[in-house]
């Protein structure tokens, strides 16, 4: 079955009750949220389904309330002086929820007016700013050239926005449905026709479509909901583009439901926004859409429960990973949402990876887009996570090249003593056939040229077909280029660039533990380099590219000694202005978050995989630092070693969330700490998944100087290249303040090692400008601290 629609089908929304004010807020412009009213004394003016200076597509849910004993009659509500009372129905004595449509691009007002017996209660309006549906709100200017995957997602070709040869080519249909040679325009936003398809899950665990003629399935599956009733385990899935990304609404439906007025009552009133499972992206691309509803991390399970699946391609880290645009497509989608079917009782936030990353991030820069939060194999941020990896190769490069001959470096597991990370003498390596290997190249290799690297990139398949021809090759493929709004661009065209390692003493804590030596530390710190600036980089060799000589380490675009360290080879020097703006524009975790976390994941350190266990406890650490305390925050984890069962906690961290989320709407001034379940406490699991140890103590040692909780010494964590450095556990820097090497020395920084006359003098050759000192805030974009 499928049917289009538009955004005017949001009119429904009106009948389904306000079950709460949701205020959705996002960086950019800063505005007040609260109800346009006087003291609970006059009419007062609430738009639910966004802030009101963020209103998109021309529609909004609106709230009215009128204090007293009012009914619909009582009130007149006028959008730009047209009476659009006739929206509203009341939901609750003295309240009247209503779809208001037909709100023109730009500023607008609603103004409510109590009549009748409810005169005295006066007047109020609300100024409302409208955007267009394909954005941007706060993101900025968009970027182009953007390539559309509409046809791969399921929804066609993209609709023509132009007829310049700018975009990709949109071809007339023949009578069957199929293309012809003849182009009709192109489309440089990428939108697409709304659809709404009806599948079913079968008893074989099997996603098909239901059939059109309303027949009940003999294969149909049931499901029990999250309310403990028994459903058809069918599902409406919605999809279309907002804010030029696809997006995907599911959610359970009952036989013979009508797209044009769906009927929610399978609904368990609770949403689920999936951000996805990761990936690196650069941008220039719209993203793929999954072919079933399923396609989005776990929507399975919440679909099962009862749950809305909320979704789009724009809250991708594998599409992009400019969290400023991902989270204002969020915002947008979610207002739609509320729009088509009322206000969820509570929205959580889960995904993997990247995901995870965006659970963090948007729980601290949109307050209200999600309640809680359910971060798998998470980070707190990518920008502050490049730092470290973006020292992988150099130190790589450095152990298998410069100082090839040192034997040490033939044992794996000394890699760490550099690199902090996990390393091992029997994990396979990839790249040379035999056991040995470490996190930076089992996980890590190759995110170098993808995040650096202007000259390597690609948006997928159909940028061959993008006019004008050549347009793809203008492409910067760096990470700070598809961020270029955020971090500005130099007057060469390139943007502005965040990795800093000057001042970096690498595998410092390697040398005061005695583990190089003086002559080692010196050699490293002299010959390691740094990377050079993106408008001096070159195509990478193989394995990255065919043919070409093999470079593994992208050491061409290092910023290598010209005569084996004589010269030291100069550090990569951060723009201060773009550190500040990833500050500033909220793309780094700072911790400002106070919604429940369930943080999960399988232990991977033994694999070598990327998703490292400490990432958890820096997110923590940054949550102390930022109020106090981490009440609001648990850590799960449960083994994933090969010799037995897989096991995950999703399910259960949403039943528990749940309960956590409810005790908060029955108990709101216990705050969050106040209402947690007894499950909602720190724990780790076996394979099996069952319990190994839970409570506030298991993971003692870790961030603090008490002994190994129980569950720290089976899960052990490791570290990265700036703590081996000296850095802080919480790696919230990307550049340091500097201090004299002579202070340094002074002050004891190397330990027992106290440099001779030579020795001082070739630290000072190797760092002119100073040593890291970490016990000062990081730099800023003054020099100073932020």
């Amino acid at each position: 079955m499928f049917a289009a629609i538009g955004r005017h089908s949001r009119r429904r929304a009106a009948v389904i009750l306000a079950a709460a004010v949701v205020v959705t807020a996002g960086l950019v412009p800063p505005a007040a949220a609260a109800p346009a009213t006087d003291a609970g004394h006059r009419v007062g003016i609430t738009v639910l389904s966004s802030r009101p200076d963020q209103v998109t597509g021309g529609n909004a849910l609106v709230q009215v309330q009128v204090p007293g004993a009012a009914s619909l009659s009582d009130v007149t509500v006028r959008r730009n002086g047209s009476d659009v009372t006739a929206e509203f129905h009341s939901d609750a004595p003295g309240s009247f929820v209503g779809l208001v449509g037909g709100l023109r691009l730009g500023a607008n007002t609603l103004i409510a007016t109590g009549r009748g017996h409810a005169r005295e209660r006066g007047s109020t309006s609300l100024r409302l700013t409208d955007f267009p549906t394909s954005g941007p709100i706060f993101s900025g200017p968009q970027q182009q050239p953007f390539v559309c995957d509409t046809e791969q997602s399921g929804l066609g070709q993209p609709l023509v926005d132009n007829h310049n040869h700018t975009g990709l080519p949109v071809f007339a249909l023949d009578a069957g449905g199929n293309k012809t040679s003849q182009i009709v325009g192109w489309s440089s936003n990428c939108a697409a026709t709304t659809r709404v398809d009806y599948l079913y899950r079968t008893t074989e665990n099997q996603w098909k479509p239901l059939p059109a003629d309303g027949s009940r399935p003999t294969d149909l599956a049931t499901t029990t909901t999250l309310d403990g009733r028994t459903r058809d385990f069918i599902v409406r899935w919605e999809r279309g583009t907002i804010d030029r990304f696809i997006y995907s609404i599911a959610m359970l439906a009952p036989l013979g439901d009508d797209p044009a007025h769906p009927d929610d009552s399978a609904w368990n009133r609770r949403l689920i926004y999936s951000f996805s499972s990761g990936g690196v992206g650069i941008g220039h691309q719209q993203g793929t859409l999954g072919s079933t509803p399923d396609s989005m991390f776990e929507a399975t399970q919440g679909l099962a429960a009862g749950y809305a699946v909320a979704y789009s391609t724009g809250n991708v880290t594998g599409v992009h990973y400019n969290l400023q645009l991902a989270g204002e497509t969020a915002l947008m989608v979610k207002e739609h949402f509320i729009e088509e079917h009322g206000v969820p009782q509570y929205t959580v936030g889960v995904g993997a990876s990247g995901g995870g990353i965006e659970s963090y991030v948007f729980g601290q820069d949109f307050p209200g887009l999600i309640d809680a939060a359910i971060p798998v194999y998470s980070y707190p941020d990518e920008v502050t996570q490049a730092i470290h990896v973006g020292d992988c190769e150099l130190l790589e490069y450095f152990m298998d090249v410069t100082d090839a001959g040192n034997p040490m470096w033939k044992d794996w597991t000394n890699r760490s003593l550099l690199e902090g990370f996990n390393a091992s003498d029997t994990v396979a390596n990839p790249y040379t056939g035999t056991n040995g290997s470490d996190e930076c190249v089992n996980a890590w290799r190759g995110l170098t040229p993808l995040l650096l690297d202007p000259t390597y990139g690609s948006a997928g398949s159909n940028q061959s077909l993008m006019e004008p021809a050549g347009v793809m090759d203008t492409v910067k493929w760096t990470t700070y280029d598809d961020l270029r709004n955020i971090y500005g661009v130099k007057p060469d065209g390139y943007a502005r660039t965040t990795y800093d390692n000057v001042g970096v003493q690498y595998g410092l804590q390697a040398l005061v533990d005695h583990k190089i030596s003086p002559e080692e530390f010196l050699k490293l710190n002299a010959t390691v380099g740094g990377w050079k600036s993106s408008e001096d980089m070159v195509p990478e060799g193989a394995p990255f590219v065919p043919g070409g000589s093999w470079d593994p380490w992208s050491s061409r675009n290092m910023t290598l000694s010209p005569n084996g360290g004589a010269t030291p080879a100069a550090r990569t020097q951060g723009d201060l202005g773009a550190i500040r703006a990833a500050y500033d524009n909220g793309l780094v975790f700072r911790g400002r978050i106070n919604i429940p976390v369930i943080d999960w994941r399988n232990y991977l350190e033994d694999a070598l995989n990327m998703h490292n266990s400490r990432q958890s406890f820096v997110s923590r650490q940054r949550i102390i630092e930022a109020k106090g305390n981490a009440d609001n925050q648990v850590i799960w984890f449960t083994d994933a070693r090969p010799d037995g069962p897989q096991s995950d906690a999703i399910g259960q961290a949403f039943q528990v969330m749940d309960q956590w989320l409810t005790n908060i709407r029955q108990h709101p001034a216990r705050g969050v700490a106040g209402n947690k379940p007894a499950l909602a406490t720190d724990r780790c699991f076996a394979t099996d998944g069952t319990q190994i140890a839970a409570g506030p103590h298991v993971w003692d040692g870790i961030l603090d100087n008490r002994p190994a909780g129980a569950c720290t010494q089976v899960f052990p964590i490791h570290s990265t290249s700036r703590v081996v450095a000296g850095g802080p556990f919480d790696e919230d820097s990307f550049k340091c303040q500097l201090e004299p090497v002579a202070k340094a020395i002074a002050q004891g920084g190397y330990g027992t090692w106290r440099p001779d006359k030579a020795q001082r003098a070739r630290l000072e050759q190797i760092f002119p400008t100073g040593v890291c000192d970490y016990r000062k805030p990081p730099a800023d974009l003054t020099g100073g601290s932020r």
